[in-house]
């Protein structure tokens, strides 16, 4: 009569796959945010009365709101990236890299780059936004103006995923290299 074995327990996924579907979940998540903030200025439009005359205005007049959806851009474009490096060596279960370890110098770099670049962005519109609703008051445009500061606010929440993947790329680093 032998003993009944225990039933065999998986082994707990590395902490590197596990740090990598962080970083996907984080990704994912700015990617989602940026793309909201994308669709909410780019469609966003308004209408200033002065007397008798009206102005329509879209995100496309204003300097620093431009300025927004080229960081937004350019926030997606590495934000796409980045998913597809991440898929792909999550997909190797922790196979070599095809870039080795300067997979992880991308990663560092370019989270701290992209995560600056997508705070200016959002402060820029919040600085706009305000300025502009306050010297254009009582001419109608707000619910424009109110549009530009949850584009903003977005925008603001993706930085704060990249600020945190920034983070976790310098723990990373010194590891490797």
């Amino acid at each position: 009569m032998t003993a009944p074995t225990a039933p065999s327990m998986a082994a707990p996924p590395a902490p590197s796959m596990v740090s990598r579907m962080t970083a996907l979940f984080l990704r994912v998540l700015t990617f989602a945010f940026l793309m909201v903030s994308l669709v909410i200025m780019t469609t966003n439009t308004g209408t200033i009365e002065i007397g008798i005359d009206e102005f329509k205005v879209r995100s496309k007049d204003f300097y620093s709101y431009r300025y927004m959806l080229a960081a937004i851009a350019f926030g997606l474009t590495y934000t796409i990236l980045q998913i597809a490096l991440t898929l792909n060596h999550i997909s190797k279960r922790n196979g070599a890299q095809t870039s080795g370890d300067g997979n992880l110098v991308f990663d560092f770099y370019g989270d701290k780059v992209v995560s600056y670049i997508l705070a200016t962005g959002a402060a820029a519109a919040f600085g706009a936004t305000k300025e502009l609703k306050t010297q254009l008051a009582g001419l109608g445009g707000d619910k424009f103006f109110n549009k530009g500061y949850a584009s903003a606010s977005l925008l603001l929440l993706g930085f704060v995923c990249t600020a945190i993947l920034s983070v976790f790329s310098s723990y990373a680093l010194p590891k490797k290299v």
